[in-house]
């Protein structure tokens, strides 16, 4: 602030102008002042703007991370829901048991691959049907009543249900809870092997049981004969040679019935070694060629004369196999009719054929598919007075592909059947 003082004549103009200047820059001081301390005011708040912005700035920054880290967790969640599923959906698949899921309002929603393979339906034949649509499958109308009588779901659990000639499959139901609207998951489990088994268990039983008991009955008669005091030495013999038959035939049969189990269980060959097949072949079938004499059968063995390869086989266990087929054509050949063996060596294959030709009575051809099952017996060698026990060709078959070789057959009833073998040459 400045301080004036009164001033006469041309001194006082002066002063009067000084005085006038020095009020205007008095003015404008103040004016400065003013505005200086407004330009404070001002950049005082845009610094508190602009540290609340970067306040701001850094709030959002560290949004966008958890947003960013929310939606990494919700995409790797939801890469695990997809990897789940498709795990889930590849054991479903890949399921041999037929799986089909309904829904709350009796509509198939899914079905698995299992299910086509039972019914031979594809899904989308029958994927989104109700019930009633479904009956209108032949083959699915008697499933659907036995899971929905009445239109009602019903629980049922391992019932048998026989599907077409051979097939058997164990129908399970199951209520789905805590699924959204809920459903029904029906599940078929097959059973066919086991129902063969337990037949084949029966049938093994029961065959057992006859073979046995003849031999067992001519024992027990003979021995009642035996003990009679009356009894001439030439019929006393004659008897003796009937027991040791009898108890032969019950030895042989056994002896069958261990070799089945044996192969069954995989520890049927002990001992391979390097063989000539042809010493194999003679030793094998000389009992049967003293039959053959005694039926009155033509037997011829036809070898290779030159040297032949050796093939690494357990000699015993392949000597059955020969045997069987060997003693197949003499007891189902008539008197007069012929027997052929013979050997062939195939170097280019590296294997050696064994064939057996016979002129008996043949395999009906409705049955030829059953010559190598268990227990198998031709019709007609039924109405025949021959032994046997429908083991042979069934032990032949497995001795024969456990030296890795291959048997097949050709026959016409009431002709004669041929049989032939390979197995590899070392």
């Amino acid at each position: 602030m400045f301080k004036i003082f009164p001033m006469k004549g041309e001194n006082g103009k002066k002063e009067a102008n000084l005085e006038s200047t020095l009020k205007e820059l008095d003015r404008i001081a103040k004016m400065l002042t003013r505005r200086d301390f407004e330009l404070t005011q001002i950049r005082e708040g845009r610094e508190a703007e602009l540290k609340e912005l970067k306040q701001k700035a850094k709030d959002l920054e560290e949004t966008r991370e958890v947003l960013l880290n929310i939606l990494e967790d919700a995409e790797t969640s939801r890469t695990l829901a997809v990897e789940e599923k498709n795990r889930t959906l590849a054991i479903i698949n890949n399921l041999t048991d037929g799986l089909m899921v309904f829904d709350k309002k009796n509509n198939l929603s899914f079905v698995n691959p299992g299910i086509e393979e039972i019914l031979g339906i594809k899904k989308e034949e029958i994927e989104g049907k109700n019930i009633e649509e479904l009956k209108q499958q032949t083959l699915l109308s008697a499933i659907i009543d036995l899971i929905f009588p009445k239109n009602r779901f019903k629980r049922i659990e391992r019932v048998e249900f026989p599907f077409g000639e051979t097939a058997t499959f164990e129908i399970t139901t199951v209520l789905l809870r805590g699924l959204g609207e809920g459903g029904y998951i029906v599940i078929f489990h097959d059973i066919s092997r086991e129902k063969i088994i337990e037949k084949l268990k029966s049938e093994f039983v029961s065959i057992s049981a006859h073979q046995l008991r003849t031999p067992l009955s001519a024992i027990k008669w003979s021995l009642s004969l035996l003990r009679e005091e009356k009894m001439k030495e030439e019929e006393r013999k004659d008897l003796l040679d009937k027991v040791y038959q009898s108890n032969e035939r019950m030895i042989r049969l056994i002896n069958d019935l261990l070799d089945v189990t044996r192969i069954e269980e995989g520890r049927y060959l002990y001992n391979p070694k390097l063989e000539d097949i042809r010493e194999v072949l003679k030793l094998s079938v000389k009992p049967v060629e003293d039959e053959a004499k005694i039926r009155k059968i033509k037997f011829k063995i036809s070898l290779p004369k030159r040297s032949i390869p050796q093939v690494k086989v357990d000699k015993g266990k392949l000597g059955v196999a020969i045997q069987n087929l060997a003693e197949n054509s003499v007891h189902y050949t008539n008197p007069g009719g012929k027997v052929a063996i013979s050997v062939e060596c195939h170097k280019d294959k590296k294997e050696i054929l064994l064939k057996f030709k016979d002129t008996g009575i043949g395999i009906p051809k409705k049955q030829q598919e059953r010559v190598f099952s268990r227990f198998f017996r031709g019709e007609n060698v039924m109405r025949m007075a021959t032994e046997g026990s429908g083991l042979g060709l069934f032990i032949a078959k497995n001795i024969i592909e456990a030296h890795k070789g291959r048997i097949w057959f050709e026959s016409t009833e009431g002709e004669g059947s041929t049989f032939y073998f390979v197995i590899p040459t070392f």
